[in-house]
């Protein structure tokens, strides 16, 4: 079939065959149509088709006229960026355009329509992708390297293809315009600090968490140039960092967030940048040594940082500044220590110094935490902190500050939930923070309420659990009695003894509301709210509140019955959550979240309810320490000689009478005395009342008689 020919000011145009002129005097339909003929006879050549590309020349200058790149067709457009594309791949190296004005009109009219590509679910979408990938193949955008205005075709391609990324599209789109933005890096002279923003920008925070693809996109592309950019990011960071050339970019103030993000795509676009920010860890102002201080935390503490190897002469700088003497600086180095534990536990001992002197800090929020770094790292792995550092939480449980000891007294308390009760991670570790058990109760001694208060609390939630079911209660208990030292025994006897004390005050309290009110009366309730209040933290609150109770206690009948049984000799320990949960329900307020007259009174509930011993709890600890006797015991297991349990779980029993009255307590140990001569023989230096040891001399001829009644007891 003949070519059809025609006339323009530059020469005829050849038009493929059946092809006829493509002008303003026809349809859009039928431009369409003709641009679609067009479109398959360019993209079926080569580069080798000598005649062809004669031949078509024309008709590739034409195609670039502003009727076509101005057309406000959007299908023409695309049809003729295809074409475009393809005619610099047909002419490559050579373009046929040669203006530089022209080819930048070109090159803009090509970007604009990549914006196309935003939309995957277009009837065009394909050829768009067309557009992109001939583009990024054949490299044209290499062509404008030699024009003036390069840098604002660059940038606006970059500018385009960032702002199109999106979750619709697959890999292979995402793989086309990272070549296609690679090569411009890699094969251009120099980078634009414009350019390079239009990159950077993505990793910004703000646009990260805006556009995840763009930020991807921008990943993928700084990973595949970073030999090639390296020296244009080290300039930028040089003129901002050093220099103080804010202005050369709008990135300027997020310069330490890029250095982080740099850092975790690929560390060798950094290489130059590092010494800044050592230099910068010694500036004299405050706020700038803060931030790098900020940056290096995340850096050193990342989980796969190499950095403190890599780079040691920073990382002792960085050390350095645990000794700061800004406050904010102090903090953060002491924040990240938790980070590098967990991260980076060979760092540990280049840490256990600095963290001794920061835990003697002046400042009281820096010794605070010290200690919750180091409990952050020992609960997620008790070998991620050795016993240097568990003794720096130790020391503080003395500390002058309440909020300080409070830390360090739970954070411990935690730890030993985790590895001695739990056995998270075995033996060992519990063997390691053994000592926790006698360090705590050993605190009871304080003369502080707060600290006395907090001891029962963490006892009845942390050493033995009061929600456990009541055999693992007792054996939990019976076993913690048996490895206590002595101090430590004595010190929870006192617990017990204080807590008893407390109950009967309570109860004298109830009995006196009850009395008929005369002035001695009153005189004589104020008088026991005066040393109930004495055993409650901050007396002067704890006067008032314990008025206003006192009061509600005379007004309402069901919380003063609910009180009477928590008191009661009989209540059980079930009762006693129930009592305990029924009252606080009633006084709390749904309306007033905090509540510190309902806080003061649960202080007082917990003091007094009998969470860990009631009538059925020593039956299971005489049945846990008739194992002990049977030789069917975990005491192997529990690391206890078996003499030593009984011991201890006779004292225990005798301790218990604090709150079970003494003939059945007594009644109870007959069994364990009968299975057991030498036990008997034992209780001689226990404070067994001597009527009862010569009772039991006189029993051998019942003795049989007798461990059958105590045996259904029991059951």
């Amino acid at each position: 079939m003949a070519h059809s020919k025609t006339r323009t000011n530059d020469g005829k145009i050849t038009y493929p065959p059946g092809v006829k002129e493509i002008s303003d005097k026809i349809s859009k339909e039928e431009m369409v149509r003709r641009l679609k003929m067009v479109v398959k006879t360019f993209m079926d050549m080569d580069q080798d088709s000598e005649e062809e590309k004669e031949l078509y020349l024309n008709l590739a200058l034409h195609l670039a006229s502003d009727f076509f790149l101005k057309h406000p067709d959007k299908d023409v457009r695309l049809l003729v960026a295809c074409c475009l594309a393809d005619i610099f791949r047909i002419y490559a190296p050579e373009a046929p355009y040669t203006s530089p004005d022209k080819l930048k009109d070109i090159f803009m009219f090509i970007t604009r329509q990549l914006k196309g590509l935003e939309d995957t679910k277009s009837p065009q979408f394909n050829r768009y992708f067309y557009l992109l990938e001939n583009i990024a193949w054949v490299k044209s955008y290499n062509i404008c390297f030699e024009l003036e205005d390069s840098n604002e075709i660059f940038t606006q391609l970059y500018r385009t293809l960032f702002s199109v990324i999106n979750n619709g599209h697959n890999q292979k789109v995402h793989m086309h315009m990272v070549d296609l933005m690679s090569s411009i890096i890699c094969e251009g002279d120099t980078v634009s600090q414009e350019l390079l923003d239009t990159v950077l920008v993505n990793l910004v925070p703000a646009h990260k968490n805006l556009n995840k693809q763009a930020y991807d996109l921008a990943k993928a592309l700084l990973k595949r140039t970073a030999q090639a950019i390296e020296p244009y990011i080290t300039n930028f960071f040089n003129q901002v960092l050093m220099l103080g050339k804010t202005s050369i970019s709008d990135l300027s103030e997020h310069v330490f967030d890029l250095i982080l993000e740099l850092y975790n795509i690929d560390s060798h676009l950094l290489l130059s940048v590092l010494p800044q920010l050592e230099f910068k860890l010694k500036s004299n102002d405050n706020e700038e040594r803060l931030q790098v201080v900020k940056l290096l935390a995340k850096m050193f503490g990342a989980k796969d940082s190499e950095l403190a190897s890599q780079n040691k002469p920073l990382w002792q700088c960085y050390l350095g500044r645990f000794n700061d003497i800004h406050v904010p600086i102090r903090l953060e180095c002491v924040k990240f220590a938790s980070h590098c534990l967990m991260n980076h536990p060979d760092l540990a001992k280049d840490l256990t110094e600095y963290l001794k002197v920061r835990s003697h800090d002046p400042e009281e929020a820096i010794r605070h935490d010290v200690i919750v770094s180091i409990v952050t790292a020992a609960k997620k792995d008790i070998l991620l902190v050795n016993d240097h550092l568990l003794n720096f939480v130790r020391e503080r449980t003395l500390d002058k500050r309440w909020r300080v000891r409070k830390e360090a007294m739970m954070g411990l308390a935690q730890i030993y939930k985790k590895y001695a009760l739990q056995s998270a991670a075995g033996k060992d570790a519990a063997k390691q923070i053994s000592w926790i058990k006698d360090k705590l109760l050993h605190i009871y001694y304080q003369n502080s309420i707060d600290d006395r208060l907090l001891v029962e609390r963490i006892f009845a939630q942390y050493m033995v659990p009061h929600n456990l079911e009541t055999t693992e209660r007792m054996k939990c208990l019976y076993y913690l009695y048996a490895t206590l030292d002595l101090n430590a025994v004595k010190a929870l006897n006192e617990m017990w003894k204080c807590q008893n004390l407390l109950r009967h005050q309570v109860k004298d309290l109830l009995d006196l509301i009850k009395q008929p009110k005369t002035d001695a009366s009153v005189k004589a309730i104020f008088s026991k709210v005066m040393v109930i209040t004495r055993n409650l933290p901050d007396p002067g609150k704890a006067q008032d509140f314990m008025k206003k109770f006192t009061q509600v206690l005379e007004d309402d009948e069901k919380i003063r019955k609910q009180l009477e049984v928590l008191v009661s000799p009989t209540c059980s320990c079930k009762q006693a959550e129930g009592c305990v949960r029924e009252i606080t329900k009633k006084l709390g307020n749904p309306k007033q979240p905090t509540n510190p007259f309902l806080e003061m009174i649960k202080f007082l509930l917990e003091r007094i309810a009998p969470v860990h011993i009631d009538t059925e709890s020593i039956s299971a600890l005489i049945k846990q320490v008739n194992k002990s006797i049977d030789g069917t015991a975990d005491d192997e297991d529990e690391g206890v000689p078996t003499d030593q349990a009984i011991r201890a779980g006779l004292e225990l029993l005798k301790v218990s009478t604090l709150v079970v009255k003494l003939t059945k307590i007594y009644y109870c140990l007959l069994l364990i005395i009968i299975k057991s001569k030498k036990i008997f023989i034992s209780l001689s230096h226990m404070n067994i009342p001597f009527v009862f040891l010569l009772i039991l001399k006189k029993m051998h001829t019942y003795i049989v008689e007798i461990r059958l009644n105590i045996y259904n007891f029991v059951s």
